[in-house]
């Protein structure tokens, strides 16, 4: 990533290709400075994101659902964001997607608190997802309330990017 990019106040410009496609590189560029300019979108970077991250990969395998090996969080973030504007490349797609983002966002939000309200989780703001859930009983809500969690990173960072890039290719502000 250029020094200009990485100082820059706003996002970087997405570059097109010939075809008119985006420049993978461009794309790269703008998920970077989300992850170093945007608080939300940086959590990605953060230990106990991470921490999540793996044990939803274990946690996956072991239950049968198939898995890509990322190396960690922010690479599937990073990988997930541009397939996903790659799968949805048209105006009514893409704001099908972002709304659907939105949706799971909100729900996992919704689950993550009344299970944190439940088992009293929020005492310890300090620890991990994965230590807190060690309070919860059962091993289906520890199960859901860690999947809620991390859904929750990884949709708030994956809206940020596709809110903001939905309005540099369409030249308006996403509205659901």
């Amino acid at each position: 990533m250029t020094e200009t990019a990485q100082q820059a106040p706003t996002p970087p410009s997405i570059r097109y290709l010939p075809d008119g496609s985006p420049d993978n590189r461009s794309l790269a560029d703008i998920v970077e400075w989300f992850l170093n300019f945007d608080e939300r979108t940086a959590r990605m970077r953060h230990p106990h994101t991470e921490e999540l991250f793996q044990w939803k990969q274990i946690d996956d395998e072991e239950n049968g659902v198939g898995t890509y090996p990322f190396p960690n969080a922010e690479a599937r973030f990073a990988v997930g964001t541009i397939q996903a504007l790659y799968e949805n490349n048209s105006e009514p797609l893409l704001k099908l997607w972002i709304t659907d983002v939105l949706n799971a966002l909100h729900q996992a939000r919704e689950t993550k608190a009344e299970l944190a309200t439940a088992y009293g989780l929020d005492a310890d703001l300090e620890s991990s997802a994965v230590e807190r859930a060690g309070k919860i009983p059962t091993r289906t809500e520890r199960r859901l309330y860690l999947s809620s969690c991390w859904l929750e990173a990884l949709c708030t960072a994956e809206a940020r990017v596709l809110g903001w890039l939905y309005q540099e290719i369409y030249g308006k502000v996403f509205a659901p």
